[in-house]
């Protein structure tokens, strides 16, 4: 089992190009579709913990996947994984890039790699809004989408703060059922 989380890890980091964003749909190709380690559903959780906490999403990603499966060995196998290809091909990557800058098929390279990773998440967004239409409706999932626009990109709120106010909305609504049930 160490031996296929390492490898899932490694995969993504040598994969991710441009970090994060493009690595998280890998991750959930890796976990969900191809190993099933995770529902959906509990990918879907695990992606919103971690963009709530402080750091690089996909390290948080590994580490919490890695920690399910195997606990702390886990957790140190998946980071390593995921860690290890990026220091190696940064450092090597970075020297060639800064030596070569000029040349277009460089630049023309590193302008190819934009639509891809847009592509990668319009694919991961549009399965989000699949899964969360089945468990709510067209009626609220609209207006919840374009309300979070508004407060994300109009009045420029962190997403942090918005999610810490959802999950202590939802706490509260969820203890309240239960006084209520009994």
């Amino acid at each position: 089992m160490h031996l296929k989380i390492f490898m899932v890890f490694f995969r993504v980091g040598i994969l991710g190009f441009g970090g994060g964003p493009s690595s998280i749909p890998l991750v959930k190709i890796e976990v969900v579709d191809k190993y099933r380690w995770m529902t959906n559903e509990d990918f879907q959780d695990t992606l919103a913990i971690a963009n709530v906490l402080p750091g690089p999403i996909i390290t948080k990603l590994a580490g919490h996947i890695g920690y399910q499966l195997k606990g702390w060995t886990g957790i140190v196998t998946a980071l390593i994984a995921i860690i290890l290809p990026t220091a190696v091909l940064m450092t090597v990557l970075l020297t060639l890039f800064s030596e070569f800058k000029d040349l277009a098929w460089v630049q023309g390279m590193s302008a190819g790699v934009v639509p891809v990773v847009l592509v990668m998440l319009a694919v991961l967004t549009v399965e989000f809004m699949q899964t969360a239409k089945a468990a709510a409706t067209w009626k609220f999932l609209i207006p919840f989408t374009l309300g979070m626009l508004v407060i994300l990109e109009v009045l420029n709120i962190h997403p942090a703060i918005v999610i810490g106010i959802i999950i202590v909305f939802s706490l509260l609504q969820k203890s309240g059922r239960k006084a209520g049930d009994a």
